[in-house]
């Protein structure tokens, strides 16, 4: 199977002249809400975990996850995903702490606890799940400590990037 990617490094599009700060104050903006975003998730993990934890969803509900989705509307292997999160977060306090601060993504996080639990299994080349965890967090691993703005900073619009 052939994976290469061509990647054209020349810009689309050039901004008009006058729009480039108000192209950044809209970026800045959109990194902010994204942080934002990042942060309120955390805290939602954490009352989700605790809520799991005293099975507050025990009142006819098989599940927390089935809760889940009735009260949030998630999707129930969603639901499932989020509270597996949650779990893990809790004996990984940098993570959840990174994901507080919006210096990580809930996307990579997921990716961070899916990595650790199939290193329990017995490492990255036990089967085709803890192999692509195992590159989502080699992908991630880049971007941890780093706050949205230093992400920001050091983006260079010239350089190639493969985005998967």
């Amino acid at each position: 199977m052939n994976t290469d990617v061509y990647v054209s490094i020349t810009p689309m599009a050039e901004p008009a002249d006058g729009c480039t700060v108000e192209l950044e104050r809209l970026g800045d903006e959109i990194a902010e809400l994204s942080a934002h975003l990042d942060a309120a998730t955390a805290r939602l993990l954490e009352l989700s975990r605790e809520f799991d934890a005293r099975a507050g969803w025990n009142t006819g509900f098989r599940s927390c996850a089935e809760w889940l989705s009735w009260r949030v509307g998630l999707d129930r292997g969603a639901a499932r995903e989020r509270l597996r999160v949650a779990r893990a977060l809790a004996t990984l306090p940098r993570l959840a702490q990174a994901l507080a601060r919006g210096e990580l993504s809930y996307a990579k996080v997921r990716a961070l606890t899916r990595d650790r639990r199939a290193a329990a299994r017995g490492g990255p080349g036990r089967d085709r799940r803890a192999r692509r965890a195992h590159r989502a967090r080699l992908a991630s691993s880049r971007s941890i400590g780093r706050s949205a703005g230093d992400r920001a900073a050091s983006h260079d619009p010239g350089a190639a990037r493969v985005s998967r």
